[in-house]
């Protein structure tokens, strides 16, 4: 059995189709929204990854460490 259908050959107590969002229109906003929520976890994860490794060559100090006279000599092994 289905419910009485009103002038407009639609069911009572339906919602029209124009209040509903079109199904491409939900599925284009939830893609977006996943593949930015995608990129956060990635260069999240990149962060992590990259804090926890450490420096990448050995002895690498950031210039405004403590003890370090900022003169940027390391013994390339020029000259």
């Amino acid at each position: 059995m289905s419910a009485p259908s009103g002038p407009t050959g639609e069911r009572a107590g339906s919602v029209p189709a124009t209040v509903r969002p079109a199904p491409a229109a939900r599925s284009a906003w939830y893609g977006t929204a996943a593949f930015l929520l995608l990129l956060a976890a990635v260069f999240a994860a990149s962060y992590a990854v990259g804090t926890a490794a450490g420096p990448v060559a050995p002895g690498l100090h950031s210039p405004d460490a403590p003890g370090q006279d900022g003169t940027g000599h390391g013994g390339g092994g020029h000259g």
